[in-house]
C-alpha cells in the first residue's frame, strides 16, 4: 500500500473489503450491458481518485497503463472479430458492428476490473488484512501468518541482491556480455541468495513451530480488526454505484444496443 492521506475506505474492515472486491469483480464480469459498463467505469475512477486518498498525480501515473489495457484487450476484438454488418475488411482484419461492441464491451470490463483490483490494493494494509482474515474469516494462524513472513522475506532478499550488487561493483566484477555472461550473472546470483533464503527460511519455521503456530488453539492479537460505520458506508456506495448505472443506461443509453453476447 503506498502512502498518502487515509480515507474513510481505509477504515473499512480488509476481509469485508475483499469481499466486497469479488462481488464487484463478479457484477463486471457478468454485466454485458455496455452501457452499464460505460456509466461503471467512470464512478469506479471517480472513487478511485477520491476516495482512495492518493496525490492526483502519483493517480494519474498508475493509471496511465489501464489506456493501454482498454486498446490491447479491444483491438484483438474489433480488429479480429466476426460479424454480420461489416465497416471494413482489409486481409485478415474484419471489423463489423458486432465485433466494434463486443471489443469496447471487452475493454471496459478489463478496466473496471483493474479499477476495482487498484481501489483495493491502494487502501488495504496487508498486515491488517491478514489479521482481519484470522479473526472475521477464520485462517489459520500458520497460513496468515507464513503469507506475512514471505512477504517480508520477498523485501529481505531485494536489499540482499542490492548489497551483492554493490559488493561485485567494488571489487570490480563486471558482467559479460552475451548468453555466457548472462549465465554467469545468474550463477553469481543466484547461489549466495538461494542459501541466505534457506536458512532464513529454517529459522523462520523453527520459531513458528516454537511458538506453537500449528496449533488450533485459541490465539490473542496484537491488533484487533472489528467493524465500523464505513463498512456499511462502503456497502450503500457499492449498491448505489450500480443501481445508478443501470438507471443511467436505461435514461441516458449511450448506444441501443443491451447485450453484447
Amino acid at each position: 500500500m503506498l502512502p498518502g492521506r487515509p480515507t474513510w475506505l481505509h477504515r473499512v474492515n480488509p476481509s469485508f473489503k475483499l469481499l466486497i472486491s469479488m462481488g464487484a469483480f463478479l457484477l463486471v464480469l457478468f454485466t454485458h450491458n455496455i452501457n452499464v459498463l460505460i456509466h461503471i467505469t467512470w464512478m469506479y475512477t471517480a472513487l478511485l481518485f477520491f476516495g482512495s486518498g492518493q496525490p492526483m498525480r502519483r493517480l494519474l501515473l498508475i493509471t496511465l497503463p489501464f489506456g493501454l489495457l482498454f486498446v490491447s484487450s479491444a483491438a484483438s476484438m474489433v480488429l479480429f472479430g466476426t460479424g454480420e454488418t461489416t465497416w471494413y475488411r482489409y486481409g485478415l482484419i474484419h471489423i463489423s458492428e458486432e465485433s466494434f461492441f463486443r471489443g469496447l464491451h471487452l475493454g471496459f470490463k478489463t478496466v473496471d476490473a483493474a479499477l476495482v483490483g487498484l481501489l483495493f490494493a491502494l487502501t488495504t494494509n496487508p498486515v491488517l488484512l491478514f489479521y482481519s482474515m484470522m479473526q472475521q474469516l477464520r485462517l489459520p494462524a500458520k497460513y496468515a501468518y507464513s503469507f506475512m513472513a514471505a512477504i517480508r522475506l520477498m523485501g529481505l532478499s531485494v536489499s540482499e541482491y542490492r548489497m551483492l550488487r554493490a559488493a561485485f561493483l567494488v571489487r570490480g566484477i563486471k558482467n559479460r556480455r552475451g548468453v555466457r555472461g548472462f549465465a554467469e550473472s545468474v550463477k553469481r546470483y543466484a547461489i549466495p541468495l538461494l542459501a541466505q533464503s534457506i536458512r532464513r527460511a529454517q529459522r523462520t519455521a523453527v520459531a513458528m513451530e516454537a511458538k506453537r503456530f500449528a496449533s488450533a488453539a485459541a490465539r490473542t492479537y496484537y491488533y484487533r480488526v472489528g467493524w465500523s460505520v464505513s463498512d456499511a458506508v462502503l456497502t450503500a456506495t457499492m449498491i448505489g454505484i450500480w443501481c445508478c448505472a443501470w438507471w443511467l443506461a436505461a435514461q441516458l443509453p449511450h448506444f441501443d444496443i443491451t447485450d453484447v453476447r
